[in-house]
């Protein structure tokens, strides 16, 4: 009679009295939720049903998409900007990367966007051209500085700061013995960084990057204290003439939980991607380094 081998048998999860108190205290919870949200006439779902897909909520929903996209990219560019000149071996360039991203990130993005709405109160007029010439411009701020462009600046400004961070820590989680193998192919430093440095720096960048554009999209409800229309402006806008308040609270809700889901999904494809490729390098590079200091001995 043919025997099995105790440590080949599966291994069976024995659950315990805690385990069947969780489940039944959970699904109480969950009855009881459906139940109030069923049963409870103020949520007035009907109102939500209308307002759910209405021009004006559609309207505000793509300037806050517009404003996520826009507000990230250019966050991205002056980010990375702000790392390079963060690991910079020239100290007053390194202590001005510092002082940005030390003020950026420690005032409040909302106090930040209200000073650029108002920077028409400082500089009402600033002017652009070469010095120690007559060539130059000059610009009325108050005509410039319209609600949205103080939105964009103001998301996008305080965005890098916090970018200039997650991609200074990428390029740290490099390792030193990759950096090296590089040197040793007598690679320059643009084809290291594009060749090594970022694609693997990549997956320490790309789920806090992701976490990032999913913080933006939410916190572009901001902007709504000046009067731009986005999203929760949109709905604010509606209940403000149909004192409906909860509805149209619930619309945006609805709507900022749907898109962060679906930012969530091209989020963790990207991540498997850069998974895939950081150690189809480690596979590459190992072996090449090895032969160079094998031929340079």
């Amino acid at each position: 009679m043919d025997t099995v081998d105790a440590s080949e048998k599966p291994r069976v999860h024995r659950k315990s009295v805690l385990e069947y108190v969780s489940w039944v205290v959970f699904i109480l919870l969950a009855a009881g939720l459906v139940y109030s949200l069923t049963t409870n006439p103020n949520y007035q779902w009907d109102v939500v049903a209308q307002y759910f897909t209405s021009a004006s909520i559609l309207r505000g929903l793509g300037l806050t998409l517009v404003l996520t996209a826009v507000s990230m990219v250019l966050g991205t560019l002056i980010g990375l900007l702000v790392a390079v000149m963060r690991a910079s071996s020239i100290r007053p360039i390194m202590l001005a990367a510092s002082a940005y991203i030390t003020f950026f990130r420690g005032t409040p993005v909302l106090v930040q966007l209200i000073f650029w709405f108002n920077l028409a109160a400082l500089y009402p007029h600033l002017a652009i051209g070469i010095p120690f010439t007559d060539v130059s411009q000059t610009i009325n701020v108050n005509q410039i500085m319209s609600a949205t462009t103080a939105a964009i600046i103001g998301l996008s400004l305080n965005e890098a700061a916090y970018m200039a961070e997650i991609i200074r820590g990428g390029f740290t989680s490099v390792g030193k013995g990759q950096l090296e193998a590089a040197d040793s192919l007598g690679m320059s430093g643009m084809t290291k960084m594009r060749k090594i440095i970022i694609p693997q720096a990549m997956p320490a960048i790309i789920p806090a990057t992701g976490n990032q554009v999913i913080g933006m999209f939410k916190e572009t409800s901001l902007v709504s204290v000046l009067g731009v229309a986005e999203l929760l402006e949109s709905a604010q806008l509606i209940y403000a003439r149909t004192y409906q308040t909860i509805p149209l609270l619930i619309v945006a809700c609805l709507w900022y939980l749907a898109m962060t889901l679906l930012l969530s999904y091209p989020q963790s494809l990207i991540e498997k991607r850069y998974s895939r490729s950081t150690a189809a390098i480690g596979r590459t590079i190992m072996p090449t380094e090895s032969i160079q200091i094998g031929e340079g001995k």
